[in-house]
Parts: C-alpha cells; sequence; structure tokens
C-alpha cells in the first residue's frame, strides 16, 4: 500500500479488534511493508497510513495499541521481517507481552510461521475457500470467525455485536 485510498478494511474487522479488546487482549499489528525499501513511499507517509488507519478503527470501537513495520527489502534478511519473529518480540518487550500467552492471526503462511517462530499460538483467516497449508491452531474464514475461535479455545466470553 502506498496511497491511503489503496486500504480497505475486510468485513467485520471493527468488531473482531473490539471482541479481541474487550477479552483483555493486546491488539498489535505487524507489517512487511518492502515499499519503503524500495522507495515507493517514505517511511513517514507510511506512518501517517497507519495512524490514519487506527484512528478510523478506534471511531468504530477497535482499539490497536501498536502497530510494527518491516520496512525492509526481501534481501539480505533481516530479523523483523516475517517470518522472523523480530516485530512480535519489539512488540512484546514495548507492551510487557508474554507471547507464549498469545496469538498471532494472520491470512499467510508467513504470519503463521512468524507466530511459531515467536513462541504464539497462531490463528489463520482462510482467503476465498483457501484451505490451510500450514498447522494452525485454529482457522477461520475471516478475521471475526478467527477471533470467536481462538476465544473459544482460550474459553473466554464472547460478545454481543
Amino acid at each position: 500500500m502506498t496511497h491511503w485510498e489503496e486500504i480497505h478494511f475486510l468485513p467485520d474487522v471493527a468488531r473482531a479488534i473490539a471482541l479481541l479488546n474487550r477479552a483483555g487482549f493486546c491488539v498489535i499489528v505487524v507489517s512487511n511493508q518492502r515499499c519503503v525499501a524500495t522507495g515507493l513511499i517514505p517511511a513517514g507517509a507510511l506512518e501517517s497510513m497507519h495512524q490514519r488507519m487506527c484512528e478510523e478503527l478506534a471511531a468504530k470501537g477497535a482499539r490497536i495499541d501498536g502497530v510494527y513495520y518491516c520496512p525492509h527489502d526481501k534481501y539480505p534478511p533481516c530479523s523483523c521481517r516475517k517470518p522472523a519473529p523480530g516485530m512480535l518480540l519489539e512488540a512484546a518487550r514495548a507492551h510487557s507481552i508474554d507471547l507464549t500467552a498469545s496469538w498471532m492471526i494472520g491470512d499467510s503462511d508467513i504470519d503463521v510461521e512468524a507466530g511459531r517462530n515467536a513462541g504464539c499460538r497462531t490463528a489463520r483467516v482462510l482467503r476465498n475457500g483457501e484451505t490451510a497449508t500450514r498447522n494452525s491452531d485454529v482457522f477461520g474464514s475471516s478475521l471475526v470467525e478467527a477471533v470467536l475461535q481462538l476465544l473459544k479455545w482460550n474459553e473466554m466470553p464472547t460478545f454481543p455485536r
């Protein structure tokens, strides 16, 4: 993403994040953003888009506690680009998060691998009828479904809309 207009929230994203907020989870976004390394967008502009994303979600009752991104290209490898756990480890230090009691939710095998590499449980959002190719603790056809599955796994209460 290099322009705000390219950002589209998936259906029920705010609801899923709000469910996590109410259950007491710290919600952190981690993202590979090689567009910074390739010069497609300056880091400051990307950070402004992240801030706007957080504000728009907050207006819908969904709090993001932190956003971390890897600005590096794929090569040479770095410690923060998923599937490396660097961003998750940094977030854990900054927010006093116990990664062994945490969940990494993502829509790719790389996200699942990053979560496993950090010691997290994992939830995989399947895209367009896709079937999982890696072992994740829970799966869902949407973010809300994956969140409901992980809340059930944790035996936490869910809340109505």
